[in-house]
């Protein structure tokens, strides 16, 4: 890890006559350390440099420490430990090496018994949170759940925002383990023929963004569920800008539909009851943009959702 953890991000009202049960998340995270309890750790990914390749709009490496003090004032529920483990940054424009880093830095987490929550970041987080569960969990089937807009499945001649998922399946393909990957919320405008042929080829499962509207949500938890089934650990990861715009302002791609952050929210929470979710992130946050911390509230709704449902 680059970075000891601001715990000066953590602080917000406290109610003092009320007791342990009415603590929020600034009352009890702690900086993680090797006598931490295994539980739930909280690690940025301070990183924009995958989606300056991609020509998006920069800003998302502001995103973990605001979504931060977006969860400091939150009710804690679950009973488990709640750490941060600090920040891998990119500084120096060497996004394979951050990567590495961020990979390790998982692997270390998950192979203790934490579940790391990695708050990014552009979608390029993506690759080193995968990596990092892949080699921890050598043995699993992972499934790779993405709430998105966009497959990510790009072709390019370097690594970025737009090809975590690529990346994934080429590595797959070497250590002949099997590309599990659902993407949920795809937006049809935004994704060429190119990649909905590729998608087919890698045998990707998804779901168009106009068929996860609330009236059809049977039918998308039924999807989820089948998938799930299909695999031995989940690694969750929920690109922000499959939120409608007017849900989520701040990300580099805002959405001209999107998928509802409740449709999403129950998604996750049934992801997060199966047992089977190892590892998650939410990535593609960039405060720049956000209004009236719509943004940060929403983000930071779904992680705190993640952890609340979350089965240990």
């Amino acid at each position: 890890m680059d970075l000891s953890p601001d715990m000066q991000l953590w602080n917000g009202r406290v109610d003092t006559g009320e007791g342990d049960r009415a603590r929020r998340w600034h009352q009890v995270v702690r900086p993680l350390d090797d006598g931490t309890l295994p539980g739930i750790a909280l690690l940025g990914f301070a990183c924009d440099e995958g989606v300056a390749r991609n020509q998006g709009r920069i800003g998302a490496a502001e995103g973990p420490a605001v979504l931060r003090r977006a969860l400091a004032g939150h009710a804690w529920h679950p009973t488990a430990p709640l750490a941060d483990a600090g920040d891998v940054a990119c500084t120096d424009g060497d996004l394979a090496a951050a990567q590495q880093r961020l990979a390790e830095a998982v692997q270390q987490l998950v192979t203790v018994g934490h579940f790391p929550l990695v708050l990014g970041g552009g979608h390029e987080t993506a690759y080193g949170t995968y990596s990092g569960l892949a080699r921890a969990c050598p043995e699993s089937v992972i499934g790779i759940v993405n709430f998105d807009a966009h497959f990510d499945l790009r072709a390019a001649a370097v690594p970025t925002s737009g090809t975590p998922f690529a990346q994934i399946a080429d590595d797959c393909a070497v250590r002949s383990q099997p590309f599990r990957y659902a993407c949920l919320g795809v937006a049809e405008p935004s994704n060429t023929q190119a990649l909905f042929d590729r998608a087919r080829a890698l045998d990707v499962r998804w779901r168009l963004d106009t068929e996860m509207v609330p009236w059809r949500l049977a039918e998308t938890c039924s999807f989820l569920a089948d998938f799930v089934a299909s695999v031995d650990r989940v690694y969750l990861t929920i690109d922000l800008d499959v939120l409608p715009a007017a849900q989520m302002p701040a990300v580099s791609a805002p959405a001209g539909f999107g998928v509802e952050l409740a449709v999403v929210e129950t998604l996750v929470a049934d992801l997060a009851a199966s047992g089977k979710l190892a590892a998650a992130d939410l990535v593609e946050f960039n405060p720049r943009f956000d209004q009236d911390s719509h943004g940060a509230k929403a983000a930071a709704r779904l992680a705190w959702c993640i952890t609340r449902h979350l089965k240990r």
